[in-house]
């Protein structure tokens, strides 16, 4: 069963770890997807091709979402080509960890802008074309870090904290048009950063996860295939955490 037949999404970060899951688990659902890269720009060629050979109409797209003139540019670009926006998934992030006194102003300002800043850029994009068809479901990648803080994160968590907040009040607004906003806060997920990792440091992580793993991001994308579908069109303005039970 098909979940996102003739839908189309919009995936910020889509050419590496949760987006790029995210991509391929809207593909296998019949759902038409325009991803963008920041930098990857052969490894957004290759999925575009992987997505296609499963069916459906799939695009990269090279765009900073921490633009606003660039995401207008996108968002407009999908239109002429899609035709029409049925599901935004903010999912470009990025991570620069320092402990507060030695934080600077750019480690700051790059992380609140691509994290934060690129969700409201996109969102203020599509809700118009969304209100127009009385329809839509906004889904916004917090993190867990957003939920309870971390030592060393003060501007990633600062940012994923942000992202909920925003979600549940744009959920608010536009609710009465059939337009849907809510979060999903990962854990620890294997991802290119995960991979980095030394092997203490993982030990370190797995003693604080009850299920004693770290997700997969196709775990992730699972709950983004739910929001996006019609099987949860009563849900609106929620964070969902996928966490092996480290947010309980």
């Amino acid at each position: 069963m098909k979940l996102l037949q003739g839908k189309v999404a919009i995936i910020t970060g889509g050419s590496r770890g949760i987006g790029e899951a995210i991509a391929k688990r809207y593909a296998e659902h019949g759902a038409s997807v325009a991803f963008t890269y920041r930098s990857s720009e052969d490894r957004a060629k290759q999925i575009e091709t992987e997505l296609k050979a499963m069916g459906v109409k799939a695009r990269g797209y090279k765009s900073d979402a921490s633009s606003y003139e660039q995401a207008e540019t996108l968002v407009k670009e999908i239109l002429e080509e899609f035709g029409q926006v049925d599901i935004l998934i903010n999912n470009a992030g990025i991570t620069r960890d320092n402990l507060m006194l030695r934080m600077s102003e750019e480690q700051w300002d790059q992380v609140i802008e691509t994290n934060l800043k690129s969700v409201f850029n996109l969102t203020k994009q599509v809700i118009r074309p969304m209100m127009k068809n009385r329809s839509g479901s906004i889904i916004n990648m917090s993190s867990v870090v957003g939920v309870f803080g971390n030592a060393g994160q003060a501007n990633y968590a600062a940012s994923k904290a942000g992202m909920i907040g925003f979600s549940k009040s744009i959920a608010k607004e536009i609710g009465s048009r059939g337009i849907r906003c809510n979060s999903i806060a990962p854990g620890f997920i294997e991802t290119d950063m995960t991979d980095d990792l030394d092997e203490k440091t993982k030990e370190a992580f797995l003693a604080g996860i009850p299920m004693k793993r770290l997700g997969a991001p196709n775990e992730v994308a699972d709950v983004c295939v739910f929001l996006g579908s019609d099987m949860s069109k009563y849900v609106s303005g929620q964070t969902i955490s996928v966490c092996g039970a480290l947010n309980t």
